[in-house]
């Protein structure tokens, strides 16, 4: 038995309910569950396998929540390449995810703005991400429990998820946006040659994760929706330094509409589509 199979079994006797559907929050997005009734919730240093979050504005806590009647479970926070941790640390909770039964992902993340028309504060569905990491979480032995060695990521953001939730969105009458996302490691931020070298390559938007965790969950048959809240133009557009209050500010202002979209979703999707 594999450590993140012990961690699920772990979890499955904390749980009063079997949730089938999983949220990860990223930067400035921790408050998304506050709205919503705790079931548990268990600070990422009790869990056994994970790492400590040293990012800022990452409690670091895994919350069953019931939205709408649902059992969902949120992550409150991420584990980041650029904190020093393996590639299969940081995916490690996916893993923990896919033990658990989980069929359908929802990421998050904040990101830096590679086109003028994407300004802070915008909602973005990703379509599709170039990893720009230089490592993929599946590298190594393979586990063909989880999945076949190359999993194809043809479409590694479900499309009718998508599609679903622009629906949802559109009914909210809350502009979204589309776009691709590119993931590079940090800490530093980008210059402005690599910027202008990842929108040649066709990205939208440029940060530190969110990429290895659905090439993780896509390999384990879980079916993914991502969104990413534009905290900042990258400096393509400036000069300026960007400060991680303002960052985090953005986030949460434009979450509020996103948390929305997402409670909806979570309603809609498991009456519109077979989880089980």
């Amino acid at each position: 038995m594999n450590n993140y199979q012990e961690t699920a079994i772990w979890l499955k006797n904390k749980f009063s309910e079997k949730p089938l559907i999983a949220v990860i929050l990223g930067t400035g997005l921790s408050d998304l569950p506050e709205a919503f009734p705790v079931l548990c919730s268990l600070p990422y240093n009790q869990i056994p396998g994970f790492v400590k979050t040293t990012s800022p504005s990452h409690p670091g806590n895994l919350l069953l929540c019931e939205v709408k009647g649902i059992p969902i479970i949120f992550l409150q926070g991420r584990f980041h390449y650029y904190e020093g941790y393996s590639m299969q640390e940081v995916v490690f909770p996916v893993r923990v995810l896919a033990s658990l039964g989980i069929k359908v992902l929802i990421v998050t993340n904040a990101s830096g703005s590679l086109r003028k028309e994407l300004k802070p504060g915008a909602i973005v569905q990703l379509q599709d991400h170039i990893n720009f990491m230089g490592t993929n979480p599946l590298i190594g032995i393979n586990d063909d429990n989880l999945g076949e060695r190359f999993p194809s990521l043809n479409n590694p953001y479900d499309p009718e998820l998508c599609s679903l939730a622009d629906e949802v969105a559109k009914e909210l009458e809350i502009s979204t946006f589309k776009g691709t996302y590119i993931a590079v490691t940090g800490p530093s931020l980008e210059t402005k040659a690599e910027c202008n070298a990842f929108a040649i390559l066709g990205a939208d938007l440029v940060g530190m994760s969110t990429v290895p965790e659905v090439i993780t969950a896509r390999h384990s048959g879980i079916k993914v929706l991502a969104y990413s809240i534009v905290t900042n133009y990258s400096n393509l557009f400036h000069n300026l330094a960007h400060s991680q209050e303002e960052i985090q500010k953005t986030a949460l202002n434009s979450g509020r509409q996103l948390q929305k979209i997402i409670a909806e979703f979570i309603f809609r999707v498991t009456k519109t589509f077979s989880l089980t």
